[in-house]
C-alpha cells in the first residue's frame, strides 16, 4: 500500500522539492535583470537590501533577489553559476534544514546563497568545515564573492586563540572555521575576565559543510579544556609492564563494546604481582586506597588489548596521536582521558605527558544546540535523518543531482582469506591502470593501506597513499586522482572536502605552474596548454570507464561505504564502484566471518576462489545497521549524561557573563554574605530552640573561619528574649557595617574592579572542582544498575545535589575571599603610613635623607589580592603590578596567554618560563 501511495502522489521529499521549483523559477526570471546591471550597481544592492531590513522586511522577502544576487556575483567573480539544484540546497540551508546533495554538485558554492543572505542581519554567520584547509581554502575562495557585494568574511585558523585577530574574525559578517575552534573558543570565552576579552558574539546561525561527520561521528568525543595535574609517569611504565605478564584467561575483551576488563582469575594474578612489588595498600585489591592503581591497571589492559597502532593512533615525532577512525585524519590535540593516552604512551615506549583535570567541557551536541538557527550539507545524510532529527531538530532533504546519476554499482564479493582478497584486489587495479582507468581504492586503516600499497609495490604498481601519515598532501593527492591510469589509495574518505575531477583539477594545476609566473602573457599560455591537456586526459579516462571506486573492506557505517562510493560519477560522468571482502574483515569477523569461513573450507573453496551473493551483501547491511544502531544509542546516552551537566554550565555560563556586563557586583556580594550569615543561623542557632541549646561556640568558630572577625554572640545571646531572627539580623547588619569600613578609602571604580575579579575567579575555581567531581561520578554510576537502579536518574539526582554544594560553596568562598582582602588591605595601609610617619620623623631628625629601604605608596586592593587570599586562591594582580603568579595560576594559563605579572609578556617568555 505504501508504495502505491508513492507512486500516486509522490514520497515527502519529492512533495518538499515541489514546492521549491516555483521559488527557483522567480529567481531564474530575475537573471537578465542582473546581468544588465553594472558592477557597481550589484554591489549596490547589499546596501539595498540592509535599508528593507531596518524597514521592516524579513530575510524570507529578500531570498529570491539575494539568489539572484549571489548568482550573478558568482558568474562575475569565480566563473561559476548556480544551477537549479543548488538554488534548492541554498533555500534548503536558509530554512535551517540539512541538504543531501552527492559529491561533485558543488556544495561549496552552494554555502554563499544562504550565508550571504543571513550575513545582511550583521549578526553573524559561522560556516563550520572539517580541517583547517578546507575552512582556509573557502574563505578565500568564497570571500571573492562575499568581498565583491561588501560583506566582510574571516577565518578564525588564521588566528591566535588568545591573540585580537581572534575577536576580528568573529566579527566579520561571514566567519569560517572548524568545528573544534568554535567549540574551543566558546569554552575560552567563558573563562575570559571581561566582555571585551571574549572573542564570539553569539550562535545566530551556522551552516555545517560535511554535517554528518561533524554532528554524528564526532559527536561521542567532547571538547575538554584542561590543565595538568600531579606526574604518575613512573607508575604508569609500572603497570604497563605487569600487563603482558597476565595469562590470556585473566580478561575478557569486548570488540563490539570496545571494553576490556580483569575477571576473577586475572585480578588475583594482578594482586599478587602488585603486592610482590610493594604497589599494594591494605589487604586486598578492592581496598579504597587502591582504587586509583586499579583504574590506571584498567586503562593499561585497555592499552595492550583495544588499542591498535596504525589503526587508532600513529606514533609521530614521540609522540602518540590519535586517528579518526571516519575520516582517517591525525587528530593533533585530542588526547584520550581518565589515563588511557598515558597508558598507551607508556605501551609504545614514548614520553609520557602528564594527565590533564577538566576545566571547561562541551559535547559538540550541545554547542551546536546553541545556535538560534542550524543547518547543514552532505553527500549522505538520508541514513541518519531519524537521528538528526530526534537530536537536533534538522530535516534532511535529499536534492537531485543537477545530470541523471551513470554509476554502476557491482555487487560485493567475498574471499576466504584477507590475503587472497589482497592478491585479487592487485590483479584488478594492475588491469584496470593497463586499460587507463583511474581507481580510488578505499581503506578503512592506515595499517590496511600500507598492507595493499606494499602488495601493489612488489607487483610493480605505480600508486599514491593517503592516509594520516600523509595528511599534508592530501588535497594534492585527490585533487589529481581522476589522471588516466592512476591509482589512489585513501584511508576513509569522509568529508574530503575536493572533487576527484576526471582529467586532473585543472584548477590546481595551473596554481602550482604558475606560482612563479609573472609575465601575464606567459601565464595566460601556461594555462591555454593546461586546459587542453586536461581536455585530452579527461577524454581518455571517459573512454576506460570513468573512476573506478574500489572498497577493500567494508566500514562499520553505510554511511561511510557510500561516501567512498559518491566520489564517483560526479556531474553525470561514467564510474564504477565495487567492494571486496573477506572473512577476516574485522565486520565479518565479529559478525559470524568465523562460521562462514569454516562454511567455505568444508564446502572445499579452492584459493583466491570468490563468492558473490546478494544475500551475503544483505548480512553484511545488517551487520553494519547494528553497528549504527549500537553507535547511535552510545551517542544518545553521552547526550542525555551530557544534558544534565548542560543546565548546569548554562547556568553558570550564564551567571558568568551576567557578573561581566555588570558595573557593580557588590548588591551579589552581599546577597552572597547575606545567604552565608543564614545558613551559619540554621545550623547553630536553630529555630524554636532555646538560647542554652544554641551553638554558640561553633557559631563564634564558624563566622570567624568565613569572615576573618569575631561578633560578639555569647553577648548576644545572654540579653533576654533575644530569638533566631534577631540574631540573624545583627549578623547581617554588622557583617555589612564591617565590610563598610574596611573599604573605606578605597577608590569605588577599583573596589568595584576587584569586586568583580573575585567573584569571577571563585566561580570558576568551584566549576573546575565540579566538574571533576561530575566526571568521577559518571565513571562510577553505571555500577548503581547492579542495584536494579537507572543510572540516568541516580546521575541527575547526585549531580543535582552536587551543584547545590556547588552554590553553598561558591557563597563561602566569595565571601571569605572578600573579607580577606579589604581586611588585609586596610592592614598594609595602616602599616605604611606608620611606617611613613616613622621615616618623616627620622628625616626630620637627620634632616638630611630617607633611610635606605625607606616604605612607598600602599599597594592598592587589586595588587593585594594574591596575598589576601592565600596561595592557590583567587589571583588577580593589577596590570604593571609586577607580582610574581602563584604556581597554581600558571598551571591553569595557556603557555601563550599574557603573564598575570603584568609584564606585557606571555606566560612562557615570563614567569612560565622554562630554566
Amino acid at each position: 500500500m505504501l508504495g502505491i501511495a508513492k507512486t500516486l502522489f509522490g514520497s515527502e521529499n519529492d512533495r518538499k522539492l515541489k514546492k521549491l521549483r516555483p521559488i527557483v523559477e522567480r529567481i531564474n526570471a530575475l537573471e537578465p535583470q542582473m546581468e544588465a546591471m553594472s558592477d557597481e550597481q550589484l554591489k549596490a544592492q547589499t546596501d539595498l537590501f540592509k535599508a528593507r531590513l531596518e524597514k521592516g522586511e524579513t530575510l524570507d522577502d529578500l531570498l529570491e533577489e539575494a539568489f539572484a544576487t549571489v548568482r550573478e556575483t558568482a558568474k562575475r567573480t569565480l566563473g561559476q553559476r548556480h544551477y537549479d539544484v543548488q538554488l534548492i540546497g541554498g533555500i534548503t540551508l536558509h530554512r535551517g534544514e540539512i541538504a543531501e546533495m552527492r559529491t561533485g554538485e558543488g556544495k561549496t558554492l552552494v554555502s554563499t546563497l544562504a550565508a550571504y543572505l543571513n550575513a545582511l542581519s550583521g549578526e553573524g554567520v559561522h560556516i563550520v568545515t572539517v580541517n583547517d584547509y578546507l575552512a582556509r581554502r573557502d574563505a578565500e575562495w568564497m570571500g571573492q564573492i562575499y568581498s565583491f557585494l561588501g560583506i566582510t568574511v574571516d577565518c578564525v585558523n588564521n588566528h591566535d586563540p588568545y591573540g585580537p585577530g581572534r575577536k576580528a574574525a568573529y566579527d566579520a559578517d561571514i566567519t569560517y572555521g572548524t568545528n573544534n575552534e568554535y567549540g574551543f573558543d566558546y569554552l575560552r570565552d567563558n573563562m575570559k575576565m571581561s566582555v571585551e576579552e571574549m572573542s564570539q558574539r553569539g550562535h545566530v546561525y551556522a551552516i555545517i559543510d560535511e554535517i554528518d561527520s561533524i554532528l554524528i561521528d564526532e559527536a561521542r568525543t567532547p571538547l575538554i579544556i584542561s590543565g595538568p595535574t600531579e606526574d604518575r609517569a613512573e607508575l604508569y611504565r609500572t603497570l604497563d609492564a605487569i600487563i603482558p605478564l597476565i595469562v590470556e584467561d585473566g580478561y575478557e575483551v569486548d570488540e563490539k563494546a570496545r571494553s576490556a576488563t580483569f575477571n576473577e582469575v586475572g585480578n588475583e594474578q594482578l594482586e599478587n604481582i602488585l603486592r610482590e612489588r610493594e604497589l599494594l595498600e591494605g589487604e586486598s585489591l578492592y581496598d579504597i586506597e587502591n582504587v586509583t592503581i586499579v583504574h590506571h591497571a584498567n586503562q593499561a589492559l585497555k592499552a595492550h588489548r583495544l588499542y591498535v597502532a596504525d589503526k587508532d593512533y600513529i606514533v609521530k615525532d614521540d609522540e602518540v596521536v590519535l586517528i579518526d577512525e571516519f575520516t582517517g585524519r591525525m587528530m593533533q590535540g585530542r588526547r584520550l582521558s581518565e589515563g588511557l593516552h598515558q597508558a598507551i604512551e607508556a605501551k609504545e615506549n614514548v614520553k609520557i605527558q602528564s594527565e590533564n583535570q577538566t576545566m571547561a567541557s562541551v559535547t559538540l551536541q550541545n554547542f551546536f544546540r546553541l545556535y538560534d538557527k542550524l543547518s547543514g550539507m552532505t553527500g549522505t545524510a538520508e541514513t541518519e535523518a531519524g537521528e538528526f532529527e530526534e537530536i537536533y531538530d534538522l530535516k534532511v532533504l535529499v536534492i537531485p543531482t543537477n545530470r541523471p546519476i551513470q554509476r554502476i554499482d557491482i555487487e560485493d564479493v567475498i574471499y576466504r582469506t584477507e590475503d587472497e582478497k589482497f592478491m585479487a584486489i592487485v590483479d584488478e587495479i594492475a588491469a584496470c591502470k593497463t586499460k587507463g582507468q583511474p581507481m580510488l581504492v578505499g581503506t578503512v586503516s592506515i595499517e590496511k593501506s600500507e598492507k595493499l600499497s606494499r602488495f601493489l609495490t612488489d607487483k610493480g604498481v605505480e600508486h599514491k597513499v593517503l592516509n594520516a601519515r600523509y595528511h599534508e598532501q592530501e588535497a594534492e593527492i585527490v585533487a589529481q586522482a581522476g589522471v588516466p591510469g592512476a591509482v589512489t589509495i585513501a584511508t576513509n574518505m569522509a568529508g574530503r572536502g575536493t572533487d576527484i575531477q576526471l582529467g586532473g583539477n585543472v584548477d590546481m594545476l595551473i596554481e602550482s605552474a604558475t606560482e612563479t609566473v609573472t609575465d601575464e602573457q606567459e601565464r595566460a599560455r601556461i594555462i591555454e596548454n593546461i586546459r587542453a591537456e586536461v581536455k585530452v586526459l579527461k577524454q581518455t579516462s571517459l573512454e576506460a570507464g570513468g573512476l573506478y571506486v574500489l572498497g577493500t573492506e567494508r566500514h562499520e557505517s553505510r554511511r561511510i561505504d557510500n561516501q567512498l562510493r559518491g566520489r564517483t560519477g560526479r556531474q553525470g560522468d561514467p564510474g564504477t564502484s565495487k567492494f571486496y571482502l573477506s572473512t577476516e574483515d574485522d565486520l565479518m569477523r565479529i559478525f559470524g566471518g568465523d562460521r562462514l569461513k569454516s562454511m567455505m573450507g568444508k564446502m572445499g573453496w579452492e584459493e583466491g576462489e570468490e563468492l558473490t551473493n546478494r544475500f551475503m551483501t544483505k548480512a553484511v547491511e545488517r551487520a553494519q545497521s547494528k553497528v549504527e544502531a549500537k553507535n547511535f544509542d552510545i551517542r544518545k546516552n553521552l547526550l542525555k549524561f551530557d544534558d544534565v551537566m548542560n543546565d548546569q554550565r548554562k547556568a553558570i555560563f550564564e551567571q558568568r557573563m551576567e557578573f561581566m556586563t555588570d558595573d557593580d557586583v557588590s548588591d551579589v556580594l552581599q546577597d552572597f554574605r547575606h545567604q552565608l550569615c543564614e545558613d551559619l543561623i540554621e545550623k547553630h542557632v536553630p529555630k524554636k530552640a532555646y538560647a542554652e541549646q544554641w551553638d554558640i561556640d561553633g557559631l563564634t568558630q564558624a563566622v570567624r573561619e568565613a569572615m576573618n572577625i569575631e561578633f560578639p554572640f555569647a553577648d548576644w545571646a545572654a540579653e533576654e528574649g533575644i530569638a533566631d531572627e534577631e540574631m540573624l539580623t545583627r549578623l547581617k547588619d554588622s557583617s555589612d557595617r564591617v565590610v563598610t569600613e574596611l573599604a573605606a578609602g578605597i577608590p569605588e571604580e577599583e573596589l568595584a574592579r576587584v569586586e568583580k575579579q573575585v567573584l569571577l575567579q571563585v566561580i570558576d575555581r568551584n566549576w573546575r572542582e565540579h566538574l571533576q567531581q561530575l566526571d568521577a561520578l559518571k565513571s562510577v554510576i553505571g555500577m548503581r544498575a547492579y542495584g536494579q537502579r537507572d543510572p540516568l536518574n541516580e546521575y541527575k539526582s547526585e549531580a543535582f545535589t552536587l551543584f547545590d554544594k556547588l552554590l553553598i560553596s561558591l557563597r563561602e568562598d566569595v565571601t571569605a575571599a572578600m573579607f580577606r582582602l579589604l581586611l588585609n588591605t586596610q592592614i598594609q595601609r595602616q602599616q605604611m603610613a606608620e611606617a611613613q610617619q616613622k621615616a618623616q620623623a627620622e628625616a626630620v631628625a637627620q634632616s638630611t635623607r630617607l633611610p635606605t629601604g625607606a616604605p612607598t605608596s600602599p599597594r592598592s586592593p587589586m595588587e593585594l589580592m594574591g596575598a589576601a587570599t592565600g596561595a592557590g586562591e583567587v589571583t588577580a594582580p593589577m596590570a604593571g603590578s609586577r607580582n610574581a603568579p602563584t604556581t597554581d595560576e600558571l598551571a591553569a594559563l595557556p603557555r601563550n596567554a599574557p603573564c598575570p605579572c603584568g609584564s606585557g609578556k606571555k606566560v612562557k617568555q615570563c614567569h612560565g618560563r622554562v630554566a
